[in-house]
């Protein structure tokens, strides 16, 4: 596994590359060598930011944590990982599906709860053409976190969203 630590208005020191790839090394035992996982640091007011994803054919595992010290940071999105990752081999041995790049026999065992995330409810709905815009609006309009819609100028199905942060994202399928 490749790791790639990247700072944002912030200077990446030894000490601080060194912790990271201590903490990430033994993610490269669960998987191939072509897998990346990609570090990104920045400044958030008086804090660090540190936002890390690792994609592994089709299946992305990402972790992110703001603290006052960047150290606490590394600790917390490794953990958070090593139990993504655990995870979803419980998951994944479960269904009997597997991932050309991810090493299951590697990975610790967790005990998975029974009844975890079951499906509850489908719900079907026309897609209506509309802009960005107007989809926005609708989601507003439902007091809902996202809306699905056809979007008018790329002809595609796509998805717009509340962030964290208060803003929108947009979610634009290809097929």
């Amino acid at each position: 596994m490749k790791i790639v630590v990247t700072g944002k208005n912030i200077t990446i020191s030894e000490k601080i590359q060194e912790a990271i790839e201590k903490k990430f090394d033994k993610f490269g035992k669960y998987f191939t060598d072509d897998v990346k996982a990609n570090v990104v640091i920045h400044p958030e007011r008086d804090k660090v930011k540190m936002e890390t994803t690792i994609v592994a054919k089709g299946t992305i595992f990402r972790a992110e944590n703001v603290s006052q010290d960047v150290f606490d940071c590394i600790d917390f999105v490794g953990d958070k990982l090593q139990a993504q990752i655990s995870k979803y081999k419980g998951k994944m041995v479960s269904k009997n599906k597997s991932n050309e790049s991810v090493r299951f026999e590697m990975i610790p065992e967790i005990e998975m709860p029974e009844n975890e995330g079951t499906i509850v409810k489908t719900k079907k709905f026309k897609l209506e053409p509309m802009s960005v815009d107007e989809a926005v609006l609708q989601m507003e309009m439902l007091q809902h976190d996202f809306f699905v819609f056809l979007n008018v100028e790329t002809d595609n199905v796509a998805v717009v969203y509340v962030r964290a942060d208060g803003d929108y994202g947009v979610l634009d399928t290809t097929y």
